[in-house]
C-alpha cells in the first residue's frame, strides 16, 4: 500500500487535470445541471462535495442561488475556496469541514451527493434516506453511485478491494431511491471514455508524470508501484465491470 506521503503527492484536490472527482464529461454534466433545473434563488447542498466543481455550476446555473459545500478532506476545501473566490461566488458557496451524515441542513431545494455513499454507516440506503430528508418537498436530488454493469470478476474485486456485496444492479439502485421515496426524473450512467479519460487523469495519469518530472526522488519507486497497481487493476480488473450511475430524482 502507497505511504501517507505518496497519498498525499496524489491526491485527487490537487490534481489540476482532474475538473471533478468523478468520471464525467462536461457534456454529460450539463445534461446533469439541466435535468436538475435549480430555480433562480435555490438553496443548493452537496455532501462529499470535494472541491466543489459540480456545486459552483449549479449555483452558476441559477441566479442568487446559494451552495454548501459537505467535505471533510481539507485540501479539497482549501481548492473550493480558492476556485470560489476566482469566480466571484465566495459570497455564495460555503464549505462546511464536517461528515456529510453529521450535516444538520434541511429545507434544500436540491441535494446532490456524487460518489459519497460511503460517508453514511448504511451505505446507499441511509445515503438517499438523508438525501430525501435534506430536500423539501417537491425538491430534487442528484446521485450519483457506483453498480455493476456485468458480474464482477475475482480480479475486478481485488483491483477495487471491493466486495460482491458492495455494490448491486443499476435496477436495484433505481429501486433503492424509490425505496427512500425519490422518483427517477432522469438515469445516466458514465461511459467507457469517462471511465479511461478519469483513471488516466487521476492517479495513473498524475503518478506517471509525476515519475517523469522526478526520476531521482526518493518517492520515484513508490509512486510508480502505486501506478502500476492501479492500472493493473483497472484494465485488468474492473474496467467495464463497475459502473458510475446518476440519478436525478424528485422528492
Amino acid at each position: 500500500m502507497p505511504n501517507d506521503e505518496i497519498r498525499a503527492l496524489m491526491s485527487a484536490p490537487g490534481n489540476d487535470r482532474l475538473t471533478w472527482n468523478t468520471p464525467l464529461s462536461e457534456e454529460h454534466a450539463a445534461q446533469l445541471i439541466a435535468a436538475c433545473a435549480p430555480a433562480p434563488g435555490a438553496r443548493i447542498a452537496d455532501f462529499g462535495s470535494g472541491w466543489g466543481e459540480l456545486l459552483m455550476r449549479l449555483v452558476e446555473a441559477a441566479p442568487g442561488s446559494t451552495g454548501d459545500g459537505v467535505e471533510t478532506d481539507p485540501e479539497a476545501v482549501a481548492r473550493g475556496l480558492r476556485l470560489a473566490r476566482e469566480r466571484g461566488l465566495a459570497d455564495r458557496v460555503r464549505f462546511h469541514e464536517v461528515p456529510a451524515a453529521e450535516f444538520p441542513g434541511d429545507g434544500y431545494d436540491l441535494a446532490v451527493s456524487v460518489g459519497s455513499s460511503h460517508a453514511w454507516p448504511g451505505g446507499t440506503p441511509d445515503a438517499l434516506k438523508a438525501l430525501r430528508a435534506a430536500v423539501r418537498p417537491g425538491g430534487r436530488v442528484l446521485f450519483g453511485d457506483g453498480f455493476w454493469e456485468r458480474e464482477p470478476s475475482a480480479a475486478a474485486l481485488a483491483g477495487l478491494g471491493a466486495e460482491r456485496d458492495d455494490f448491486g444492479s443499476l435496477l436495484q439502485l433505481i429501486r433503492a431511491a424509490e425505496a427512500a421515496g425519490l422518483r427517477p426524473l432522469q438515469v445516466t450512467v458514465a461511459d467507457q471514455r469517462e471511465w479511461d479519460l478519469f483513471e488516466s487523469a487521476a492517479v495513473i495519469g498524475r503518478g506517471e508524470r509525476w515519475a517523469l518530472a522526478h526520476p531521482g526522488h526518493p518517492l520515484h519507486a513508490g509512486v510508480t508501484e502505486a501506478v502500476d497497481v492501479r492500472r493493473g487493476g483497472y484494465y485488468g480488473g474492473y474496467r467495464g465491470t463497475l459502473g458510475l450511475a446518476y440519478l436525478v430524482l424528485s422528492a
